[in-house]
């Protein structure tokens, strides 16, 4: 477990002596592992180990990511999924997979790498393949590839960008809240990606959606989503649909793309360890 951090060794080391079936958690852009605490103790409640990974150098919080910005720089998809990879393979029982925005695109590689048992990709980030360029989607990124020097940057969202990109569905009290309690910056490169996944045949944004081993899959979106607007969601669907496992979709009505750490969590979660415990005795 040499590539993991200590957090994450612990995580694997308990979901390993515990017996139970591993649920890892993938965390997006701006957002770190600690945005995952409500689900995971709700999955534990359940009967899972959960693990709530990180990407490549994560500070521990929210306090020292904005301290120091410049550590999320340069980590790309590639570099990311490498990483969670490597912590599902310290496993002793192969996992469920949940993840949020780049994480549910992550959840979608590793998934098509036959890593994961089951998986929900949440409000996920678009793939080759997946062809819709929504005008909110590109204004939600738009603090990121506006620039083109901020491929090689880590940028912060502003409590604006903040509120349109994640927080819009919302009030302005929980907007504040959220942006205070969870917003950092984040890696320029993954956006990158996923914007020119599309006229770049060697991009690091794309999903083995083919493959027999993916295993079952859910895409939640959030109906309100900015980011993930449903009709991103929908075309990863529909590729994904082709696959001989299961592939289920669902809207989170009158959300948006802070619906895994807003007060409505719960309800998304919900519905995420209902499709997951459906396959929970899948191997």
């Amino acid at each position: 477990m040499s590539n993991l951090t200590e957090f994450e060794e612990q995580q694997v080391t308990r979901a390993n002596d515990s017996g139970r079936v591993p649920v890892v958690f993938i965390h997006g852009l701006w957002l770190l592992a600690s945005s995952w605490d409500p689900w995971t103790a709700l999955f534990e409640e359940a009967g899972f180990a959960a693990v709530a990974a990180q990407w490549p150098d994560d500070p521990e919080n929210v306090a020292e990511a904005n301290a120091h910005a410049a550590t999320f720089a340069h980590k790309s998809v590639g570099q990311i999924a490498h990483h969670m990879d490597d912590v599902i393979r310290a496993l002793t029982l192969k996992p469920m997979v949940v993840g949020h925005s780049f994480g549910g695109l992550l959840t979608q590689i590793v998934a098509g790498r036959g890593l994961s048992r089951a998986s929900v990709a949440i409000d996920p980030a678009p793939f080759r393949g997946v062809l819709p360029l929504p005008l909110s989607a590109l204004k939600a990124a738009s603090p990121v590839i506006a620039n083109p020097l901020n491929r090689g940057r880590s940028v912060p969202l502003t409590l604006k960008q903040f509120r349109f990109a994640f927080a819009n569905a919302v009030s302005e009290s929980e907007a504040k809240d959220l942006y205070k309690n969870f917003a950092v910056p984040g890696s320029g490169v993954p956006l990158f990606q996923a914007a020119f996944a599309n006229i770049n045949p060697w991009t690091e944004a794309k999903v083995n959606w083919r493959t027999p081993t993916r295993g079952p899959l859910l895409i939640i979106d959030g109906e309100r989503d900015h980011t993930v607007p449903p009709v991103l969601a929908r075309a990863a669907y529909k590729l994904q649909k082709k696959n001989p496992g299961v592939t289920e979709f669902a809207i989170a009505p009158d959300r948006g793309h802070s619906l895994v750490i807003d007060s409505g969590w719960r309800a998304v979660a919900e519905t995420a360890l209902t499709f997951l415990q459906r396959f929970e005795n899948q191997y």
